[in-house]
């Protein structure tokens, strides 16, 4: 968590499916929060955690922050501290908003969310319905009383499909990914749901899959880890990143600041801009056709493909 965390206080707290914490956040002074656009997250200092979550309230709202957090039955605690300890009024540092799944303008959009998914996408239907451009949402979970912010959604009527699957089943991709050139795709949710969307775009012509994953990649496989030479540009040092340690760590180990925190490749915190050199990309935030790939790196998991690379640190 940087230093220039914000001190916020929760000023609201409401159950919003069988386990999901709908929590608003606001400056104890009454202040305008920092701006953001759909698709951010901020961390947030849970007791010992720092835990990542998806703004999924209003970005024209300048008065709070809204998250949307499931208790994980297999978590490290950060969401049983929030569901069990939280009450109004307590404060919270929380970091600045950051966007690795931004929304890019389209002609149409189809939105498909499984659980908690549904968060980073609530903002973007909200802006898109706002412009009055066409969409749809798909929006699959276990049950229903576990699909969060389902009341929200019934204003859009029937642009809304709801596919709890103890009653229909998985959501037909093939038929919900049906869609004419032009279209961006925008989904999020557990790893099998975003393979097969990943999968279903593969056939499309003339539309853009985006994806965000909470969890790393199941499919990343690499060769065995390498030693290599890191130069550092701005730092005007040259380190040597050892084939049992991470780029991140020998950086810090060599006293170089790099904001960092997941340690999974997932939040993107990280990201060093690579000046020379190729890259072994092993984070999840970046897709395998990405054209960032030639210029980004995610240095918590991801190496040289070589031996050596050169990044702006």
């Amino acid at each position: 968590m940087s230093d220039a965390a914000l001190d916020l206080k929760v000023s609201w707290l409401e159950r919003v499916a069988d386990e999901v914490l709908a929590v608003t956040l606001a400056d104890p002074d009454g202040g305008s929060l920092p701006p953001w656009k759909p698709g951010a997250h901020v961390e947030v200092v849970l007791g010992e955690h720092i835990r990542h979550y998806s703004l999924c309230g209003d970005p024209v709202d300048s008065d709070a922050y809204r998250l949307g957090i499931l208790r994980e039955p297999t978590g490290r605690g950060g969401s049983a501290y929030a569901h069990e300890t939280l009450r109004v009024g307590h404060r919270l540092a929380v970091g600045w908003p950051r966007n690795q799944f931004p929304l890019v303008r389209g002609e149409r959009y189809v939105f498909v969310a499984g659980g908690i998914g549904i968060t980073p996408l609530l903002p973007m239907i909200e802006q898109v319905d706002r412009e009055g451009l066409p969409w749809r949402l798909v929006y699959g979970g276990r049950r229903l009383s576990a699909m969060a912010f389902v009341d929200e959604l019934e204003r859009y009527g029937d642009r809304v499909q709801l596919c709890p699957q103890d009653l229909y089943g998985h959501p037909d991709l093939a038929v919900a990914m049906d869609v004419p050139p032009g279209t961006r795709i925008y989904a999020c949710g557990p790893e099998p749901l975003l393979q097969a969307v990943q999968r279903q775009g593969r056939t499309l012509k003339g539309s853009t899959v985006h994806l965000e994953r909470f969890a790393p990649r199941a499919d990343i496989s690499a060769a065995p880890a390498t030693e290599f030479e890191l130069v550092c540009a701005a730092s005007e040092r040259l380190l040597t990143v050892r084939a049992d340690e991470t780029m991140l760590d020998a950086m810090l180990r060599a006293g170089i600041d790099v904001n960092h925190d997941c340690r999974q490749g997932t939040c993107g915190t990280c990201e060093l801009e690579i000046l020379a050199g190729e890259a072994l990309h092993l984070d999840s935030v970046l897709e395998p056709d990405d054209s960032e790939r030639n210029t980004l790196i995610f240095p918590c998991v991801s190496r040289a493909a070589g031996r050596r690379l050169v990044v702006d640190a």
